[in-house]
């Protein structure tokens, strides 16, 4: 193994054996000569990789793709059935929510019995104690049992000891998600320093902004098979591909993510211009309202007309839906609303303001086409649009109706981008070089 290699997986592989009823578990068990009573189920199958001091690494794919049984394997509590690993230097790993904490302990005591896992010494367990309670920041709750903790709390205990053992190696499992919001900031914060200082860090998320602002490459998991691995914004494009796509072309997008096709998106999209990709479509669709009006069709049109869900930057477009009355109303009014995977609405707009004379009047059987034009001002990622409309029926104002993420689309990465974050704020940097003792 290189000098700078710190993990390395070859072939690694963990099979579980899924049994159709407790009986035959029991007599594979006393009898395994006798038939086959069991049907194996590949976790982790053939994964081979490299990881570098100081890099940052994701881990992405959908449920049961296999990402907590490899972090698992890499950290020593499962035993592989095939292959082989090396992992070079101490490692600290938040896995699963709790694992390794005594309910009936406090959090103080697991926190020394944690480190004390981890390999520190007692004298130095007692001198990182305070900065350990510190960051966790659970006032007297420190001293309290773990079993009358919050999830919250518990992950603050454990991610504080995992970062205060000095690791080499940090491993992070989706537990952050269950802190708060200035919680997670504050690790995010606390890893990127880590990762200045030359810690290596594999970190497991379901959130494609975390990991493409954390992490230097990233690797895609499917069924157990490592797909892909590559730049981070690559790699999320394409776990996103399959995470909306419908089954039915699940396989198709698996193959031609196991090929190399095209780019994050497959090969829609791939130079850079407004394409539609038909597999990328809303998986988490909500509908509600009180029935007096229908929207159907909403869709992403390019100038031209075409319909388009993988959007260039800067690029201009229309968001259409059609709108079809059964019931009369008054004061109708149409909107929609940009979204974020994490459900942040980033911006949206209505027809006409409340009270304004700009609103309708409908009658029943009446049918409107809704357009709002706009400049796609959002970095590269996956977003979402509703759409909806208000009006009053029987004399109250209410939603007549409504679809939360109606439309996913894409907007595809731009060569040389230099803005950071989620939306374009059109800032410019302007750099000037000064020689030493000139005026400010």
């Amino acid at each position: 193994m290189r000098s700078d290699v710190v993990l390395r997986a070859d072939g690694l592989g963990k099979r579980y054996r899924l049994f159709r009823r407790p009986a035959d578990r029991l007599l594979h068990v006393l009898a395994p000569r006798l038939a086959r009573r069991h049907q194996d189920h590949w976790a982790v199958r053939d994964v081979s990789f490299e990881i570098r001091r100081g890099e940052s690494v994701g881990i992405v794919g959908r449920n049961g793709s296999g990402k907590s049984t490899l972090l698992q394997l890499l950290c020593g509590i499962l035993e592989p059935d095939t292959g082989r690993m090396a992992v070079t230097g101490r490692i600290a790993a938040l896995l699963e929510l709790g694992a390794g904490f005594d309910p009936e302990f406090t959090g103080r005591e697991n926190a020394r019995l944690n480190a004390a896992v981890l390999g520190m010494q007692p004298a130095e367990i007692e001198q990182r104690l305070p900065a350990i309670a510190a960051f966790a920041d659970i006032g007297e709750f420190l001293d309290r049992p773990v079993k009358t903790y919050s999830s919250g709390m518990l992950v603050r205990v454990a991610f504080s000891v995992a970062i205060h053992v000095d690791p080499e190696i940090l491993i992070v499992d989706e537990a952050l998600a269950v802190g708060d919001e200035a919680f997670q900031r504050k690790c995010h914060s606390r890893i990127e320093s880590m990762r200045a200082a030359g810690t290596t860090v594999l970190f497991v998320s379901h959130s494609a902004g975390t990991v493409v602002e954390l992490c230097d490459r990233a690797m895609l998991l499917e069924a157990g098979e490592l797909l892909a691995v590559g730049a981070p914004k690559e790699i999320v494009g394409r776990y996103q591909q399959l995470l909306y796509s419908p089954e039915s072309r699940r396989s198709e997008i698996v193959a031609s993510i196991r090929r190399g096709d095209g780019r994050a998106a497959g090969a829609a999209g791939a130079d850079g211009v407004d394409t539609f990709d038909p597999g990328f479509v809303s998986q988490s669709a909500i509908t509600y309202g009180d029935g007096a009006a229908t929207i159907d069709e909403p869709r992403i049109c390019a100038p031209d007309g075409r319909v388009v869900n993988q959007l260039a930057r800067s690029g201009r477009y229309r968001y259409c839906y059609r709108v079809s009355f059964r019931r009369k109303a008054t004061r109708v009014r149409f909107g929609m609303m940009f979204k974020t995977i994490a459900g942040v609405e980033l911006g949206g707009a209505v027809s006409a303001a409340a009270g304004s004379p700009a609103s309708l009047s409908v009658a029943e059987g009446d049918v409107f086409d809704v357009a709002f034009e706009f400049d796609c001002r959002l970095l590269a990622g996956t977003y979402f649009l509703n759409c909806g409309l208000v009006g009053v029926t029987d004399g109250e104002e209410t939603y007549l109706h409504r679809v939360v993420d109606a439309v996913a689309f894409r907007v595809l990465p731009e060569a040389g981008e230099t803005s950071t974050g989620t939306v374009d704020m059109g800032c410019r940097a302007t750099v000037v070089a000064r020689r030493p003792g000139s005026p400010r």
